[in-house]
């Protein structure tokens, strides 16, 4: 780490008060160009302290940047790792308040619920299934608090990978008899279709993504616990919405998932 706590604290009230006031500011890494992927993920541990003594609790886990086509988009090489909160959920079918965010954008993905605890290092696909109880489908609300959406890793790491909000809807399948690969989706935004992807858009099968994660935990002596819903990340490129945007995704074999913003 190169920064002093200090440092992190006031770096985690700079983002964490950018959320919670819709307000878009300039990516720490221009006032702090030396900050390493271990300063950038204590920032966003100091974010989750500040939720959680507000009485806030984690809803799941999430991994971010982990299609080729998001890559491509944000200019990175390598996935995010991130928390969601409960705060965070709308239901199926719900609205979602526009002005409370700042430039959002949906992602739909295929998410994941545990039956027994995961741990790497050495974590793979197969693990990964075998823990499994269920997958959803979901969509994903995104929210940079850079200005114009840009940012570098520790950047986006640090602002809790984008987090904002986010929808379960369908229908909860066992992974037996899925082909998660090949299950397809489109999104519709005021029904008019916009993105088309399957599973393997997310690093070639989406439980590679929960086993990175498993991974990244581990190197900091953590698991993923028994029960943890975890969002796979996006199979496509993030879709801008506005208010009195709907959008509507359709995933072969898991149902739907929709919701409007007001």
């Amino acid at each position: 780490m190169t920064l002093e706590p200090n440092v992190v604290r006031q770096l985690a009230e700079y983002l964490e008060n950018a959320e919670l006031e819709a307000r878009a500011v300039t990516k720490i890494t221009d006032a702090h160009p030396r900050i390493d992927h271990d300063d950038a993920y204590a920032i966003q541990a100091e974010i989750r302290r500040r939720k959680e003594s507000r009485g806030h609790k984690i809803a799941g886990l999430k991994a971010g940047l982990t299609s080729r086509a998001k890559m491509k988009q944000m200019g990175v090489e390598v996935p995010v790792f991130g928390l969601i909160f409960d705060y965070m959920s709308v239901a199926d079918g719900g609205e979602i308040d526009a002005s409370k965010l700042i430039h959002p954008k949906v992602e739909a993905e295929i998410a994941f619920v545990l039956k027994r605890p995961l741990r790497g290092p050495g974590c793979h696909i197969g693990a990964v299934l075998a823990a499994t109880d269920f997958v959803v489908p979901a969509v994903e609300i995104i929210d940079s608090r850079y200005e114009n959406f840009r940012f570098d890793l520790t950047s986006v790491i640090a602002d809790n990978t984008s987090s904002s909000r986010f929808v379960v809807g369908g229908v909860a399948r066992s992974v037996e008899g899925l082909d998660l690969r090949t299950l397809g989706l489109v999104m519709e935004k005021n029904g008019e279709i916009v993105a088309m992807a399957a599973g393997a858009a997310v690093l070639g099968h989406p439980a590679a993504a929960v086993a990175q994660l498993a991974n990244h935990l581990a190197a900091r002596g953590e698991e993923i616990p028994a029960g943890t819903f975890i969002m796979s990340g996006g199979a496509t490129e993030a879709i801008p919405v506005a208010k009195g945007d709907a959008i509507h995704v359709r995933f072969q074999d898991l149902g739907s998932v929709s919701m409007r913003f007001v």
